[in-house]
This record gives C-alpha cells, sequence and structure tokens, in this order.
C-alpha cells in the first residue's frame, strides 16, 4: 500500500495473476472517483451560472457564460502538461496532488457564492482553477494505462474514463440538491426555480455555496486514499527518476502555471475588453492552435532534468500514428464533453421557446408552455454515453479497436444528421415539441456512440504503441480533444444566433466522415499500418 513498484511486468501471465492484478485493481478504483470529482469541479460552472441568474447576482447574462468558457479552455491546456507527469513525477504522486489542488477551487467557489457582491473577477480565477479538474483526465488516463496489460487496456481505460466522466452527470444531479441543504457558513433566501427534478417554489432557501462545498465530503478522503493506496512504478519505461514528493509537487505546480498562463493569454484575445479580454475577439479556429504550440514548446524550455524528460517523451510527435489517433480522439471524446456541455442549452433554446414569424420576421423569443425541462434531460446523454464507455472498450477487445470505431463512426454521421433535421424542424415551428422525441432518441444515440467509440480508441492506442509511448498519447489526445467542452459550445451558439443551428451537425457528420476515412486508411485497408488493433 503506497509504496513504489519496480520490475512491474504485467505482460507475464504468472506476474499479472499473481501479483499485478490486484495492485492494478487498487489503483484503477481509487483514481476513478477521484477522476470523476476531476470532472465535477471543471464543469460545475454550467450549474452554477443558471442558478446565479435565478439568484440576481449582479451580471450579465454573457459575463456569466464566459466562466465556463474560461473552464473549458484552461481545463483542455492544462491536459497538455498532466498528459507528462506521470514519467516525471509518479503516479502516486501525481494522482495525491492533483485531487488535493481540487480543494482550492472548490472552497473558494464556496466562499465567493456566499457573498452576492464578489466580483466578477474572483469568479473568472475560480473558473480557471476549476480547469485543474479538466486537466487531471489526461495524467489519469496516462497512469492507469501502465497498470494493465494489453490484452485488457480497452476495459480498464474504459472504465476509468467511463466512470471518471460520471463526474457530469453527478455534478448534474448533486449540485441542484446540495443547493437545497444548510451546511456551509452562510445561507441565501431567494426566489429560485429550475433544479433536475422541475422547479423549486418562489422564497425557498437556496444554499448556493455549497455548489463549491459540498465537493470537499469526496476530495479529503480521496486525497488520503491517493497517497496511502496508490503507487509510483519506477521502472525504465515508466517513471525512473521520481523526485522526493516536494520535488514532485514543485514541479507539477510549475508545469500547471504555464498551462495557466498560455490559456488566459488564449481568452485574452478571444475575450471583449468589458469581461477583461484583449477586445480584439481574434477567432477560435486561430487562437487555439496558437495555445496548444505556445504550450507545448513553453514547457521544453523547462531547463534540466524536466526538460530532458520531455524531449524523450515529445518523440511521440514523431510517430504518425499519434496524429491519426489525435484526430479519431476528437471525434469521439471530444464530441461526447462537447455535446455534454451543451445539450441542456441546446433543448431551452430550440424547445423552450415558440418559432413564429411577427411582422413577416421570424422571431424566437415566446416563450414556449409546453416545452421540456432542459435541466430535466440533459444528464441523460452524458449518463449513457459515460456508462456505455467501458463496454465500448470491452467489445474492442474482442473484435478491434478500429472495426469498432468504423461501425461507430457511421453511427454517429448518421444520427448526427438526424439530428439536424429535426433541430431544423423544431426552430422553424410554434410547436417545437413536436420533434423533440425524435430529437432525443437521435440525440442520446449519438452520446451511446461518442461513448463505445471512446472505448475503442482506448483500445487501439494500447495496441498500437509501445509501453513507454501509449501512457503520453493517451495524455495528448485526451488534451486535445478536451477542446470540444470549448468548441461544440461556441458553434452551436454561433449557429443558433444564425437561426441554423442544423449547420452545426452538418459540419461534425463532415468531419465524423473524414474520421472513417483516416481510420480506414491507417487501421482497416489491406497492408494498413496495423491491422485493426
Amino acid at each position: 500500500m503506497g509504496q513504489d513498484l519496480k520490475n512491474w511486468n504485467v505482460e507475464d501471465e504468472k506476474f499479472w495473476s499473481s501479483t499485478g492484478k490486484a495492485i492494478a485493481t487498487r489503483n484503477l478504483w481509487i483514481s476513478i472517483p477521484s477522476l470523476l470529482c476531476g470532472f465535477a469541479v471543471w464543469l460545475y460552472w454550467g450549474i452554477i451560472t443558471v442558478q446565479m441568474i435565478n439568484l440576481g447576482f449582479a451580471f450579465e447574462k454573457s459575463d456569466l457564460f464566459t466562466l465556463m468558457a474560461i473552464a473549458g479552455l484552461t481545463g483542455a491546456t492544462l491536459r497538455i502538461p498532466a498528459t507528462f507527469f506521470i514519467r516525471i513525477a509518479g503516479g502516486r504522486n501525481t494522482i495525491f496532488f492533483s485531487t488535493a489542488l481540487l480543494m482550492i477551487p472548490a472552497i473558494g467557489a464556496g466562499f465567493a457564492l456566499s457573498n452576492p457582491d464578489t466580483p466578477l473577477w474572483q469568479f473568472q480565477i475560480l473558473a480557471a482553477l476549476s480547469g485543474i479538474g479538466g486537466g487531471n483526465f489526461s495524467s489519469s488516463m496516462s497512469n492507469i494505462s501502465f497498470f494493465y496489460p494489453k490484452k485488457v487496456q480497452g476495459y480498464a481505460l474504459g472504465m476509468n474514463a467511463g466512470l471518471g466522466n460520471f463526474g457530469v452527470t453527478t455534478m448534474q444531479i448533486l449540485v441542484p440538491l446540495a443547493m437545497t441543504f444548510s451546511f456551509g457558513p452562510s445561507r441565501m433566501l431567494e426566489k429560485t426555480s429550475g433544479t433536475l427534478i422541475g422547479k423549486i417554489p418562489a422564497g425557498t432557501e437556496t444554499y448556493i455555496q455549497n455548489a463549491g462545498f459540498v465537493w470537499l465530503l469526496f476530495l479529503v478522503p480521496l486525497a488520503f486514499f491517493g497517497w496511502w493506496g496508490m503507487n509510483n512504478i519506477r521502472d525504465e519505461h515508466v517513471s525512473p527518476n521520481i523526485p522526493n514528493p516536494v520535488g514532485a509537487f514543485a514541479t507539477i505546480s510549475g508545469m500547471y502555471l504555464i498551462g495557466f498562463a498560455t490559456a488566459a493569454f488564449g481568452l485574452w484575445l478571444m475575450l471583449p475588453e468589458k469581461v477583461g479580454g484583449s477586445g480584439f475577439m481574434i477567432s477560435k479556429w486561430f487562437v487555439l492552435p496558437i495555445v496548444v504550440v505556445m504550450t507545448v514548446f513553453a514547457l521544453k524550455m523547462i531547463p534540466g532534468a524536466v526538460g530532458q524528460n520531455l524531449s524523450r517523451q515529445y518523440k511521440i510527435f514523431n510517430n504518425k500514428h499519434t496524429w491519426a489517433m489525435t484526430i479519431i480522439y476528437v471525434m469521439t471524446f471530444g464530441s461526447f464533453i462537447g455535446y455534454a456541455a451543451a445539450f441542456g442549452l441546446v433543448i431551452k433554446v430550440v424547445f423552450g421557446f415558440q418559432h413564429i414569424v411577427v411582422d413577416g420576421v421570424m422571431t424566437h423569443s415566446t416563450p414556449n408552455p409546453d416545452g421540456p425541462s432542459a435541466l430535466m434531460f440533459a444528464w441523460m446523454g452524458p449518463f449513457i454515453g459515460a456508462l456505455i464507455r467501458p463496454i465500448g472498450g470491452m467489445i474492442a477487445d474482442k473484435l478491434g479497436g478500429a472495426r469498432v470505431t468504423h461501425w461507430i463512426s457511421v453511427v454517429m454521421v448518421l444520427s448526427a444528421l438526424g439530428v439536424a433535421y429535426y433541430l431544423k424542424q423544431a426552430y422553424v415551428s410554434a410547436t417545437p415539441q413536436d420533434y423533440f422525441l425524435p430529437f432525443m432518441i437521435l440525440f442520446l444515440i449519438l452520446f451511446a456512440a461518442t461513448g463505445i467509440g471512446n472505448g475503442s480508441t482506448f483500445r487501439t492506442i494500447a495496441i498500437v504503441f509501445n509501453r513507454e509511448q501509449a501512457g503520453p498519447v493517451l495524455g495528448w489526445t485526451a488534451a486535445i480533444g478536451a477542446y470540444g467542452a470549448f468548441l461544440i459550445p461556441k458553434v452551436f451558439g454561433e449557429q443558433i444566433k444564425l437561426a441554423t443551428p442544423e449547420y452545426a451537425l452538418y459540419g461534425f457528420a463532415a468531419f465524423y466522415t473524414v474520421c472513417i476515412v483516416i481510420n480506414w486508411w491507417f487501421y482497416l485497408r489491406p497492408n494498413a499500418y496495423v491491422k485493426n488493433p
């Protein structure tokens, strides 16, 4: 328990059965809830900001939307340094410290939400710090990949990612419930509405600060379990030169600071001046590559042993499969996390209003009394996508990752086109609820496909790359895929503003088609580089 491991050879069946499996299982089941809390803290601003509006916080709605954008971009960017933590700092050290760091935004959010006069800049800083929870995914997946043999990588990584992603659904259920209980240093009594299960009567006591404080109930014991129950692997192909814990924590902190700096620069370029941005409003399609390249090069500039270690890990960028799998992973996980962030808002905007012609002009501002409750349905897609992910991994372990990815990609194309059709019909209808059932069914199929496909990509990465490179590649692809949490809501918002929400799905379907071709060329065609890994 907690000791460093050497001579870790899980491809040896005898070692795996007698020793490795029990240790790997313990590390996995501490990793999963830690990752779950990371996702929850990263994405809880989507629920918090809704309730801030209901409680009358003195911010413009557009200002509050920047909080989710800040958390989304920062969380994705922090995955880039987190990709390389395991070899540099060790798995146990990394998971313990990154889990403990989540207490800072959780406590900070609790105190900030306790005071309606808290300035916007404090919430923006807390949203950026919440990005640590998004970054944790890359280090967590990289770490777990070293504990399991290739034959069960799909299962192990699917369990870690799938159940870890339950943080999205858990947050969507737990945060509204926590706001109804009295624990924490203060309370707020206001009119409010819109919980997961319906509407709260006006005047209900709402303890909004508990949206932050409630996560301490889990983070404190999880940090303890991580320190005493997880392991560093000190073999050459994993983490051969781990410093003492204080040195490891300092290295992680320094690399995270680089990610924070580059993400802040990207946000400054994109955001309007009134919320602390540059006012340049530079397109996201230009800014995101700049942020990624700056982060990669800034990390490489770290002097001494860390820079040398990164030079070795950066060899993944010389492998063509790294780039192929990055694109395919964006299709699966990028779609999942992006749809999870946008699903509730799409339901609200498209089906919560009547779309009628007034004086010859189509309007979208009349509330629809028969519209579905967004918060009653928004959790279902992320729930299904996360729940089915381990199943996707297990199917891929038996049938091959590329084959499963291929068929799931076809399903994603067809379901995206179906969703686009019903979005188009609903957004020009005075009774959009008539199209909600087929829209919902097709979107849930799309969520399920992203989950299965994500599990199958884990299998492909585990087979295509050697033991040393598989972990960093998992982290890198997860980092780039996480930008879906920022991009997909932005694309939906832009197309809804133009009254063409279906165009967003047409674009996604076209991208999925490109991914089908890439997957076939690399892994399924005759004479493929690696046949159906």
